[in-house]
Formats: structure tokens, C-alpha cells, sequence
């Protein structure tokens, strides 16, 4: 079995559809057999279209094995539903239904009802009524309701109800997915960052997922016993000295290390790639090599490595073991990218985790570093922004271990992109690879040594940066700012970027502008980010991320998404409707963690 295989060897949750119908036989329920079940086909097919699991295949639909009339055909639904592991469901119907009957109950299960947009039979009503049900019992579904009417015999799926049905599916499969997986924490908390406080109450109550915990002292023990495959090993070494440039040292030349301990660091951070994902996924070799135990892993879809201090100030850092990791490519070829936070900030790799699980790329991982007003880049480099930068622009940039991917060097329609592993080719992969240097790391900060991927990603490309914050008296809190990444003349970029470490990768981000609360001014944006570091997704996914954030009961705090592209559970309104903001925050704290 390939190390992929195994990686995805436990499947994945599946979406339910259920056609519900005016239970009332003698001509009621007979005249709606056939329409009600075709629609549920035709979700069913809509979403086999369009959604993708991790691993590239389409998402799998289960269908009712018949329409659902009442409690008893509920209940038999629901048990099949539960053999067939699914873990989102979709409840669809053109006519109206006996609402408390007929409903979805499994408070875990995320759950949306498509009401048909017609006049010979009430689908709206049953909407309505079906859904002040799940209010009253505080089970919060999405209403989808057509804008245009529809004839009885008309089988298509509006666009703005494919829309939502898309919207709401990517995000209940997240949720579903997430559930019963493992936070990896490798180390403990880095350099007194709060992020890196791994809080097992966050992601047992919000996600569903357990904590999990390794002491850095496992690598070292992992070495020395040679719990690796050795195999894989030398092939990974090959791999990397024949694609991965070794960049100028900038270290001064008094405190370079030698060409033999830089070769050995090369090992060590190969090694620590390896363990790393073993350690979060297991891998079948090990077993082979005699270490069972090891071989399991631990079930985690995301992890954290501490690194900073008390490994860095003696091994090598963790930015290439990262970086390689986030990416969707290394010596085994073009895989889908596992998802791993730099000084084991747990906040922000959950945030990694949502952008990676609703678009299936890789996540950037990057300090919000600075905000570049028009004048201070005028000042310092006699440059004028234009175009998306107008309004100033945010430096994101880390030691050197955000993902490959970030470079742009995937086109899309032509255009720069990160895309899925699947549509990614081995020119793509190679492209991301000659545009990065692994530059010897700064002794100043990494006394250990180790290695920082040094790259600058490509502008033009639409992009989402998103962090989750921990409030005490509230729990968690979602911020989001869609924007662009920027082209800087090359000049410009050169005087900004040696103002810091120049050996780490940039991405210049511009947020899009509102003209109202954060987003008066990018520097609003910066001025309310809450915290060091922000995960970016390629693509604007605001409004997803706001729609899985309800899912979980987690309120944002900031965005700019479009106040017509909010897709909340219909008892949101039932908040408010003149504040959505606040409205979020009151439902969120009213049904509370969706696993407490």
C-alpha cells in the first residue's frame, strides 16, 4: 500500500439526501413520488459534478431508499444513513411536508432543506414550517429557496439554488470530516506564543477532534534507532539535492558552518520530514521494520511543531520539514499537501485546516508582518502603488516555511494559482521548485542551523487570509480579509524586503477595501488583526469560511464578504437582521459549541 493510500485508507464522510413528501396517500403522495426523488437525484449529481474529496475523488451522495413521508420512513433513513457514514445531510422537496415528522434529528450532523420554488404545491410553506421546527428545537439548518418560480415538471437546479446546495455541502464536509481526527501537537508551546497554547476544550467542543502530543525528544529518539524508512530515505536525499538550490549563506562568515555540517543538517531535515508525517498519519513500512506501534501514527489532519527554542538552539529548524509538508509535491511526487503550523501556533493551523478542506490546496502559513502605507513605500522607495496595492499593502513573511505552492507558479486560465494536487503537472511542481532557494538559516535566530525556503509569490492571484482567535468569556472568533497579492517592481521589492530577513519567503497582500469598520483602510486591517500569524488560501472563500464558522458556532469578528453572499442558518435572522455581525455573535453563544 502507498504511503497515500494509507493516508486516506479510513475514507471519507458521505452526504445524505433525503426527499421528503406529503405523506397523504390515495393521490397526494403518488402525484409527487416521481418529482420529489428526482430532485434528490439531482443534488445527488450536482454535487458528484462539482466537490472533490482530498484525495481527488468525487464526493459520494446516499439517497433515501424512499421518499419520507412520516416518522417511521425518517427513522429508517436516518439508520441508513448512519451504515453509510454519512455526515451531511440535505433534505429536499417540492410540496409540503409534515414538518416535525420528517425532520433530520441528529444534532451533529450540519443540515440544509431545499424547498421548491412552485405554486402547485407548497414547498416553501413545508421550508417555513420544517425550519421553525429546527429553530424551536435548537437545531440550526440553511433554508434554500429559489428566487424564481419554477413549473412542477422542471428538473433543473436554479443557479443560485446550485449555489447555495455547493456552499453548504463544502462546508458540512469539512465538518464532517474533522470530526473524530487529531490535532498534533510536536512540542509545546513556542516562544510564549498564546497560539501555540493547544486548548483540547477548542477542538473537542468546536470540531469534534481530539489533542494529540509529542515531545520533540520522539525525533531525536527516532533517529538514533532509525525508525524510518531508510528506502525512502535515500531517495528523498537524491530528490532534494537535485531540486531543492541551496541559496547564499547571509550568515556572517565567521559564524558559517562548514560544508559538512551543512550537508548533515541536509539529512537531518530530510529525516525530520519524514518522522514528522509519520508521525501524524503512520505509515504501513514501519510496521514492515519492525516498529508496529510507530506505524500507527496519530490520526491527525493537522499538527504543529514548536521548534523555536529549545530545538532550534541545538538541531536544525523546521522550515524545510514544513514547507515540504504544506506543499502538494515532494520526493514521491504530486500528493495532496498535509497541513502543519510553524511554531505549533494551534489557532492558525486550524484556520490552515479549514482553507485546505474547502478548497483542497495548500494553505500559506506567514507572519502579518508589516503594513507598507502608499507614502512610506513612496518615501523609502520613490515608488507610487497602483491598482490593488493603491490603499497600502501588508508584508506577510515567515522563516521560511510556508508552502511551495505560495509561489504561484500553478497557472489557472494563465493567470498565476494554487490548485488542487490532482490538476497540478509535473512542470508546475518543478516551476514551484526552481523558484525557490533554501537559504542556510539565520544562526542569529536558528543557532541549530536548518534551512528557509526564499521565494516571492507572483501578484494577481485572488486570495483569503484568515485566523482564529481565542477570547476569554467568548471562545473562539473567525477574522477574514479577501484581497490580491501584488507584483512590486523588483527594485521595490529589494529595498522593502532587506529592511527584514531577506532570506524568507514574501507575499505581498493587498486587502480589498470597504470603507467601513476594519476594512476603512488597510491599515484598520492590520490594526485589527489578532494576532502574529494568518493562514492564506488561494481564491476568495470568505463567504465559505462564514457559512462553515456558523456550522460550528464560531462568530467572526471581521470580514469583507459581500452581505449578499452570507449564508447562515436560517435561525440567524431570528438574531437580528439590520447587525448580521452581531446577530453571529448572540446565535453562536445562544445553541453554543456543537459538540458540548
Amino acid at each position: 500500500m502507498t504511503q497515500e493510500k494509507h493516508r486516506f485508507e479510513s475514507g471519507f464522510p458521505k452526504i445524505g439526501i433525503r426527499p421528503t413528501i406529503d405523506g397523504r396517500r390515495k393521490g397526494v403522495r403518488e402525484s409527487l413520488e416521481e418529482q420529489t426523488m428526482n430532485m434528490a437525484k439531482s443534488v445527488a449529481a450536482l454535487i458528484g459534478e462539482h466537490l472533490r474529496y482530498p484525495n481527488g475523488e468525487p464526493v459520494e451522495c446516499v439517497i433515501a431508499d424512499s421518499c419520507i413521508g412520516g416518522v417511521a420512513e425518517a427513522a429508517a433513513c436516518a439508520e441508513k444513513f448512519s451504515r453509510e457514514r454519512v455526515g451531511v445531510s440535505i433534505t429536499v422537496t417540492p410540496c409540503w411536508c409534515y414538518g416535525t415528522e420528517t425532520m433530520d434529528m441528529d444534532p451533529s450532523i450540519p443540515k440544509a432543506v431545499w424547498g421548491f420554488n412552485g405554486t402547485e404545491r407548497p414547498g416553501a410553506v413545508y421550508l417555513a414550517a420544517v425550519l421553525s421546527g429546527y429553530a424551536q428545537k435548537g437545531l440550526p439548518a440553511f433554508g434554500i429557496y429559489g428566487e424564481e418560480v419554477q413549473d412542477s415538471g422542471d428538473t433543473s437546479i436554479p443557479e443560485d439554488v446550485k449555489g447555495k446546495l455547493l456552499g453548504f455541502a463544502k462546508a458540512g464536509l469539512v465538518v464532517a470530516y474533522m470530526r473524530g481526527k487529531s490535532y498534533l501537537s510536536m512540542g509545546s508551546v513556542s516562544m510564549g506564543i498564546a497560539g501555540s497554547i493547544v486548548n483540547d476544550a477548542f477542538f473537542q467542543e468546536y470540531l469534534g477532534m481530539r489533542t494529540e502530543y509529542v515531545d520533540m525528544s520522539e525525533f531525536v529518539r527516532r533517529f538514533e534507532e532509525q525508525i524510518y524508512d531508510g528506502e525512502e530515505f535515500a531517495r528523498a536525499l537524491a530528490w532534494v539535492k537535485e531540486n531543492c538550490p541551496e541559496g547564499a549563506d547571509n550568515n556572517p562568515a565567521q559564524i558559517q558552518t562548514s560544508r559538512e555540517q551543512k550537508d548533515k543538517d541536509w539529512e537531518t531535515v530530510v529525516k525530520m520530514t519524514m518522522i514528522a508525517r509519520d508521525l501524524m498519519v503512520g505509515n504501513p513500512r514501519l510496521a514492515e521494520l519492525g516498529f508496529g506501534e510507530e506505524a500507527m501514527g496519530h490520526n491527525a489532519i493537522v499538527s504543529g511543531f514548536q521548534g523555536q527554542r529549545q530545538w532550534t538552539d541545538h538541531f536544525p529548524n523546521g522550515d524545510f520539514m514544513e514547507t515540504l509538508l504544506n506543499s502538494s509535491f515532494d520526493w514521491n511526487g504530486i500528493r495532496a499537501p498535509y497541513t502543519v503550523a510553524t511554531e505549533n501556533d494551534s489557532l492558525n493551523g486550524v484556520a490552515m485546516l479549514f482553507g485546505n478542506l474547502l478548497t483542497n490546496t495548500a494553505q500559506i502559513f506567514a507572519d502579518v508582518r508589516t503594513y507598507w502605507s502608499p507614502d512610506s513605500v513612496e518615501r523609502v522607495t520613490g515608488h507610487k502603488l497602483e491598482g490593488h496595492a493603491a490603499g497600502g499593502i501588508l508584508h506577510l513573511i515567515n522563516s521560511g516555511s510556508a508552502t511551495l505552492d505560495g509561489t504561484g507558479e500553478q497557472q489557472l486560465d494563465g493567470k498565476p494559482a494554487l490548485k488542487p494536487h490532482w490538476e497540478i503537472s509535473e512542470q508546475e511542481a518543478d516551476a514551484c521548485l526552481k523558484a525557490t532557494s533554501w537559504r542556510p538559516a539565520s544562526v542569529e535566530y536558528f543557532r541549530g542551523g536548518g534551512y528557509s525556503s526564499d521565494y516571492l509569490t507572483r501578484g494577481g492571484m485572488p486570495m483569503t487570509m484568515s485566523r482564529i482567535n481565542l477570547v476569554k468569556g467568548i471562545g473562539p472568533v473567525l477574522q477574514i480579509a479577501e484581497g490580491y497579492s501584488v507584483d512590486l517592481p523588483e527594485g521595490v521589492h529589494d529595498v522593502l524586503d532587506k529592511r527584514t530577513d531577506p532570506t524568507w519567503p514574501t507575499t505581498w497582500f493587498a486587502p480589498i477595501l470597504t470603507g467601513s469598520g476594519a476594512f476603512r483602510s488597510v491599515y484598520e486591517v492590520m490594526d485589527q488583526w489578532g494576532a502574529n500569524h494568518g493562514s492564506i488560501s488561494y481564491g476568495h472563500i470568505g463567504a465559505d469560511l462564514i457559512t462553515l464558522a456558523s456550522m460550528l458556532r464560531i462568530p467572526v469578528n471581521m470580514h469583507n464578504v459581500a452581505e449578499e453572499k452570507l449564508f447562515r442558518p436560517r435561525a440567524w435572522g431570528l438574531f437580528g437582521t439590520s447587525n448580521a455581525e452581531s446577530a453571529d455573535y448572540r446565535a453562536c453563544d445562544n445553541f453554543g459549541p456543537l459538540y458540548k
